[in-house]
């Protein structure tokens, strides 16, 4: 059953986050594009408005805001992704992204409710990507006592937690854990949704970088149970493969 609907844990109090989030707010809005902000809200199927701040722009005026600003802790990192969400425009829930990315050894497992409350609360491929790859998946590496936690997201009803489990381990290479994987991918094997198929198959494509001849035998002994898409981009790379 899916608990994504739970109350957002509340920000904590920061010095830090006041500072980014009054910068932030002053100089982002100097850079809007009414114009560009359509365009981008219809690409990402109007999920939120936009400023209308391309990736460059918004990356340099974000060197700006964080000039000069203090390493955070946990509690900075929590409520500068929690205060950016509550905004919004998308540029704002991608400064709390890349943010959280940069600084993800900051926080420890308990940052995992606040993290689960960014995947599901205006979720779409653009955010949930880079948090499941760049947060979920380093906090995992830093503690494997929260697998079990991905064993929980895999079996929720929110396609967000699923995409996360199963794109968690995308950069962990030889640490992969291969069997948690392959389980995933096949406990979500008949999802409906593209977004979970295309992830399954993403998800194999990138742990074939490390163990193509792993990859290979699990999409053969599973391809009467995973969907066309998934086997397509599991085995894009992989030659050799029988049947592929």
């Amino acid at each position: 059953m899916s608990h994504s609907a739970e109350p957002a844990p509340g920000p904590p109090r920061s010095v830090l986050a006041d500072t980014v989030l009054e910068r932030l707010t002053l100089l982002y809005p100097t850079a809007a594009d009414p114009a560009r902000a359509r365009s981008a809200a219809a690409y990402m199927k109007h999920v939120a408005p936009f400023l209308g701040i391309p990736m460059p722009r918004r990356r340099a005026l974000s060197r700006v805001v964080l000039e000069g600003t203090a390493r955070p802790r946990e509690t900075d990192c929590t409520a500068i992704a929690l205060r950016c969400w509550a905004l919004p425009e998308r540029e704002y829930h991608y400064v709390a992204a890349d943010y959280l990315r940069r600084h993800v050894a900051r926080c420890s497992s308990g940052f995992v409710p606040v993290l689960r409350h960014l995947v599901t609360t205006v979720p779409w491929w653009d955010t949930a990507d880079v948090l499941a790859a760049h947060v979920a998946g380093p906090l995992v590496a830093a503690d494997p006592g929260l697998r079990p936690a991905m064993d929980e997201w895999i079996e929720d009803d929110d396609l967000w937690l699923v995409r996360t489990a199963l794109l968690h381990q995308l950069r962990f290479g030889e640490a992969t854990d291969a069997h948690r994987l392959f389980a995933h991918c096949l406990r979500r094997a008949d999802h409906p949704d593209f977004f979970i198929r295309k992830a399954i198959g993403w998800a194999l494509r990138e742990y074939a970088k490390t163990d193509p001849r792993a990859v290979g035998d699990f999409v053969d002994g599973a391809r009467d149970r995973l969907a066309p898409l998934s086997v397509r981009e599991a085995v894009k790379h992989i030659r050799d493969i029988s049947g592929g």
